[in-house]
């Protein structure tokens, strides 16, 4: 018998979000013992001590999903649960889905797989349990709606006693005052709705996240005084429309921004940036927004998608706007905020997309050289409108999706920022673990060397060069608490290079009508440039024994020389790197020139008494 919905189970129980309700309130589908198991007495599974195991939680999609995840680990760590990055060495998988495209269901079906062939158990949460409810992976697995992260500690509960817990919907939305586990501790990702007004062909996601729900304006300004007050030094809006905010509890987007600007620092130690608006719902809020944009603590960046540069296809989408109202959205923006950055989506190869279609959008992208352009193929998702479209044939998708790349990557879009000196918001360590990356007013990515300390902190840089996906800086004056003058020795120049993509920022953003997608970015293809660092090598070598300085000065200076500058400033960021020490590899070679000197100095005393004896 398949189990469903719980909430009529637990409606009378009167328990406030989040916290863990009787085990007989919870519907569970009891794991069957094979015939064997029966015969051989072998019980269920073994009594185990709810809050001791230890969770693997593993997060695709967009922003909103990343909240959700660390809500989720939030609650199960406030029970007692471990958090791993390991699966290897979890008692149970976590795994928050998405279902924007394809290629994120494909990669959460291997992952469901590679679990059950572990045979650990299993919870799947997001957007793909809640939109299709009978996909073939979920059959034995227990699954966690959109709406339904409040009871995950339930859920894992009942999952590691063998047992099998579907929960999908719910009457009220989850509370914003649930424990949270931050990805990056300095960011809060803050969900200002769900679902959406809209009705897009080819978008799945409304099949998950349901129509519009809007948290009260009282709510999110707790949260963001809450939040401050932890040391969060970046406020990220998200929700699958940010412009339809407050349209169905009778508010707008505006009166939410200028409630919580009221609430962050004067001294601009927290910024705000706002999540991702499709056209309609901002048109007649355009002024507002600018002024909004315009304020210190706001990032000057939005993310607005077009999808298509043909209001024919955006006919066909359902879109609800013209490129036109793209126009008005993105001129405006751009004469009344000062450093405007606008980010953009496109769909190559809808349905029905001709070629003088795909001229209109290419034309749009080099008309404006958009920063941030999220390039898409399109994908048909079982149970939309689109899906029974007429499909342009997958070799011109690729074409259009290619040429339409080739265009976007001609583009330079920060070479005037040479030699300015800008001020920057550091919050992250870049996915080479070296540099530090910080982010400008317009929200334009910066990439430093300097301590992990100055982590969560603003400071004045001089744009040193420039790359294609960031710029990068060198800081202009240390703040004084971070005394280690060796990290700031090493601060340097860089060559072009993309060194942390803009997809960990951006692309958790909106790349479809519905939802904040995690796309295939144009963005992600161009290689690390080495780093030239000013500190002389010689330095390495004070200090120590004269011998054994020698001996690695003649055999092993040139190796350390050969290393890349890259990892030779890397202690500048982490002091994992040994470079005082030398590797087992070196201190084998030391052994064996120091046997062969002796040998070779017995040799030459024997050879010397036999010549002597005669």
């Amino acid at each position: 018998m398949e189990v469903g919905d719980i909430e009529d189970a637990v409606a009378g129980l009167g328990a406030p979000p989040g916290l863990r309700l009787p085990i007989n309130a919870v519907a569970v589908k009891p794991k069957r013992r094979s015939r064997a198991d029966r015969v051989r007495g072998e019980p269920l599974s073994t009594p185990l001590v709810p809050g001791t195991q230890t969770i693997y939680v593993k997060t695709f999609g967009c922003s909103h999903n990343q909240s959700d995840s660390e809500y989720m680990a939030g609650q199960l760590s406030a029970f007692g649960y471990s958090l791993t990055d390991e699966p290897e060495e979890a008692d149970l998988w976590l795994i928050n889905t998405c279902t924007v495209k394809s290629p994120s269901q494909s990669a959460m079906a291997t992952l469901i797989s590679k679990c059950k062939s572990a045979k650990k158990p299993l919870v799947v949460a997001g957007c793909v349990p809640q939109g299709s409810k009978d996909l073939k992976e979920l059959e034995g697995v227990s699954v966690i709606g959109v709406q339904q992260i409040d009871r995950v500690v339930e859920v894992v509960e009942e999952t590691l006693k063998g047992h099998e817990v579907r929960l999908y919907s719910r009457r009220t939305l989850p509370s914003l005052d649930l424990p949270k586990v931050r990805k990056n501790k300095f960011i809060e990702i803050l969900p200002i709705n769900v679902g959406c007004l809209g009705a897009c062909t080819y978008c799945k996601t409304k099949h998950a996240r349901g129509h519009l729900g809007s948290y009260t304006i009282d709510s999110l300004v707790d949260r963001v005084k809450t939040v401050v007050s932890e040391g969060v030094k970046e406020i990220w809006l998200s929700s699958e429309d940010t412009g339809a905010y407050g349209r169905d509890i009778g508010t707008n987007l505006p009166n939410l921004l200028n409630a919580l600007i009221k609430e962050l620092p004067p001294d601009r130690s927290t910024m705000l940036r706002i999540g991702m608006t499709n056209p309609p719902f901002i048109l007649e809020h355009l002024k507002e927004i600018a002024d909004v944009l315009n304020h210190p603590c706001v990032y000057s960046f939005l993310h607005v998608p077009v999808q298509s540069g043909s209001d024919p296809v955006l006919t066909a989408m359902n879109r609800e706007y013209t490129v036109s109202d793209f126009r008005k959205v993105v001129d405006t923006l751009m004469v009344l905020v000062p450093g405007m950055q606008i980010a953009t989506d496109i769909i190559c190869g809808f349905p029905g997309e001709t070629e003088e279609d795909f001229a209109q959008t290419v034309s749009l992208i080099k008309e404006y050289e958009f920063p941030q352009v999220h390039i898409s193929q399109f994908y048909p998702r079982p149970g939309t409108p689109a899906a029974r479209m007429k499909k342009v044939p997958s070799v011109e998708v690729k074409k259009r999706s290619r040429e339409l790349t080739t265009v976007f990557e001609s583009f330079s879009p920060y070479q005037e920022m040479k030699g300015c000196t800008e001020k920057i918001w550091i919050t992250e360590i870049a996915t080479d673990g070296i540099h530090l990356v910080g982010h400008t007013k317009g929200y334009i990515q910066v990439l430093v060397i300097a301590p992990e300390s100055m982590l969560g902190t603003s400071t004045d840089v001089k744009i040193t060069s420039v790359g294609r996906w960031s710029v990068f800086g060198e800081i202009l004056e240390e703040p004084s608490l971070h005394p280690n003058k060796e990290t700031t020795r090493n601060i340097s120049k860089i060559n072009t290079a993309k060194l942390s993509s803009p997809k960990d920022e951006l692309c958790n953003e909106d790349a479809f009508c519905c939802t904040n997608t995690c796309s295939s970015c144009a963005c992600l293809n161009e290689k690390n440039s080495s780093v030239k660092t000013k500190e002389a090598l010689d330095d390495r070598y004070e200090g120590r024994v004269k011998f054994a300085h020698t001996i690695q000065s003649l055999f092993f200076r040139r190796r350390r020389l050969g290393k890349s500058s890259v990892e030779k400033s890397s202690k500048t960021v982490a002091e994992k790197r040994g470079d005082n020490k030398l590797a087992y590899l070196d201190w084998f070679l030391i052994g064996i020139i120091f046997l062969g000197s002796v040998t070779m100095v017995a040799v030459l005393i024997k050879f010397s008494s036999i010549l002597f004896s005669f």
